[in-house]
């Protein structure tokens, strides 16, 4: 995506990268920058959450405005959670129960199949 960014602004088409791994999305030199510490793809907010969401997409498309230069970072007010623990135990593998594992592997299957049946209709 920050490829496909650059390619747009060198064309005078402006870009708003939205994500969650500043350390890349930074290292790419994406010129405007949406950042929420979230777990990884959730950079559009809270998971059916739609004022997390609103307010996460409000905050990307300010910053067309707001940059005040090239390589602009914002940063979402919004926390993940009340403290920063999911960090280290988020998707860890090591404390998820077996139902848990099963149940996570089950709906990234629902998901692919649903992509499947889109991709077939379309």
């Amino acid at each position: 995506m920050s490829l496909i960014a650059r390619y747009f602004e060198q064309h005078d088409v402006p870009t708003v990268i939205m994500g969650c791994a500043r350390d890349i999305i930074e290292s790419a030199g994406v010129p405007r920058f949406s950042f929420s510490d979230f777990p990884l793809g959730n950079s559009a907010g809270k998971p059916f959450d739609a004022e997390s969401q609103t307010a996460t997409l409000t905050q990307a498309l300010r910053l067309f405005d707001a940059a005040t230069g090239p390589r602009t970072t914002i940063v979402n007010p919004e926390a993940w959670a009340d403290d920063e623990s999911w960090k280290a135990d988020f998707m860890n593998i090591d404390v998820l129960s077996d139902a848990q594992i099963e149940k996570s592997r089950a709906d990234f299957q629902a998901q692919k199949d649903t992509a499947n049946r889109i991709k077939q209709d379309a």
